[in-house]
């Protein structure tokens, strides 16, 4: 009955595992597993040195490869950390909609400049101007007009 209650218990974790955000990003990220990779390899590096037969004062204080494992196991942790806290990277799609609004500013930015940009779409879209010339059916008046009434 023991054993039925730590399999049960097993499948559970795993079940609880596979719907767990931060395993699912491990398993997809392929940076992310790099990073934790680094980072243990280089905490590995750095826990030999510290062993390694001198004083852990002296390795702490002048061993410089020591200093550089630990520089390396810190900025791959922090990565690491950075890129679960920031969630997944969603991939850049096509950009259509970028491209389209850049078309948008950059042809109403070209119509406000350009008059003779202006006038060509205007001609497409309401149809071209008639050209005329205004004379008045109207003659002026040969008199004058005073303002003293005889």
């Amino acid at each position: 009955m023991a054993k039925k209650k730590k399999a049960a218990a097993a499948a559970g974790a795993v079940t609880a595992a596979r719907h767990n955000p931060y395993v699912q990003r491990v398993v997809e990220d392929d940076d992310l597993r790099d990073n934790v990779r680094v980072a243990f390899e280089a905490a590995r590096d750095a826990f030999d040195r510290l062993n390694n037969g001198k004083t852990p004062a002296k390795v702490l204080t002048d061993d410089k490869k020591f200093h550089k494992n630990v520089q390396t196991a810190a900025e791959a942790l922090k990565d690491a950390g950075s890129a679960l806290k920031d969630g997944p990277k969603k991939k850049k799609r096509g950009g259509f909609g970028r491209k389209l609004l850049f078309l948008l500013v950059a042809g109403g930015a070209a119509l406000a400049i350009s008059s003779d940009l202006r006038s060509k779409l205007l001609d497409a879209l309401f149809g071209a101007e008639e050209e005329f010339d205004y004379t008045s059916t109207t003659t002026p008046s040969s008199t004058p007009a005073s303002g003293t009434a005889a």
